[in-house]
């Protein structure tokens, strides 16, 4: 099943998807796509229903982030071979992890705002990980069956304050619209191997980004299963898990997004964005 919350900032409704890719509201089922209600129960009540009953979005919605204001968002770095070597990086013994500010979640579409002063704005196309049920010490034989579901994300990046502003990375990765997150929320059951999924990523028109979730460093199970060690994960906690090469941060010489670049990217089964940058 595929969930989607859609309308205004701040005033999104929960919905699902129909056969025919129809956006149906859901909000007589579920107040909302969250922390509070992201559960197995809730995924057997919207399975139990036929999407065709409930009513039909307004055509042309705005599609929000697939869930709302969130815990953790949580990032896993140089998770590619071929995108750590890009950027002159050593092949992690272990994963690489920060954080990205929950508040810079946003729509797959909305227009992502480049920070006053910006110089060195990135593009990361990158699967993510939305969380079901409590992890606490999970195996990594379990860790899948605790995940809820998958969606694409962009992990866009300031890499000046990432690299060149000292302290953590999440300087780099959180200001406002830099968490472009969904169309839909896939629920694990349709997806059945997450580590096989392509991706891709344009700027402008023009191939960027090809990858595969098949040579992560680290797989989702494993991250998983490891980012439990160190903290509790709880429903709704969505993790992205890093991306393929083919960065601006790559390119010989760099290159960066500028105001009015659009960026277009989609994984296998989890649907497409397109942002365009904007000033603030």
């Amino acid at each position: 099943m595929k969930l989607v919350r859609f309308g205004e900032p701040g005033a999104e409704r929960p919905g699902v998807i129909d056969s025919d890719g129809a956006i149906r509201d859901a909000s007589g089922l579920v107040d909302d796509y969250g922390p509070e209600t992201l559960s197995p129960a809730l995924m057997d009540k919207l399975a139990a229903i036929d999407p065709a009953s409930l009513p039909k979005a307004p055509e042309g919605v705005r599609i929000g982030s697939p869930v709302r204001r969130i815990g953790h968002f949580i990032a896993i770095g140089l998770n590619y071979a071929d995108h750590a070597a890009e950027t002159g990086a050593a092949i992690p013994n272990e994963p690489i992890v920060f954080s990205k500010a929950p508040s810079c979640l946003c729509g797959p579409n909305d227009d992502v705002l480049m920070p006053k002063g910006s110089q060195k704005l990135d593009w990361e196309v990158e699967l993510a990980v939305v969380i079901g049920e409590r992890c606490d010490y999970v195996t990594e034989e379990e860790a899948l069956s605790k995940v809820f579901g998958y969606a694409l994300c962009n992990d866009v990046s300031e890499r000046a304050y990432q690299a060149e502003r000292g302290g953590q990375w999440i300087k780099g990765k959180s200001a406002p619209t830099f968490g472009p997150l969904g169309p839909w929320l896939v629920t694990a059951d349709e997806v059945a191997d997450p580590q096989n999924l392509s991706m891709f990523l344009d700027v402008n028109g023009e191939r960027m980004q090809t990858g595969t979730t098949a040579t992560m460093i680290f797989p989702v199970a494993e991250i998983v299963s490891y980012l439990s060690e160190f903290m509790v994960l709880e429903p709704g906690d969505v993790i992205t898990t890093g991306t393929p090469p083919g960065v601006g941060l790559g390119k010989k010489p760099p290159k960066f997004l500028k105001v009015g670049d659009t960026m277009h990217l989609g994984i296998d089964g989890l649907g497409e964005q397109r942002q365009t940058v904007v000033g603030r």
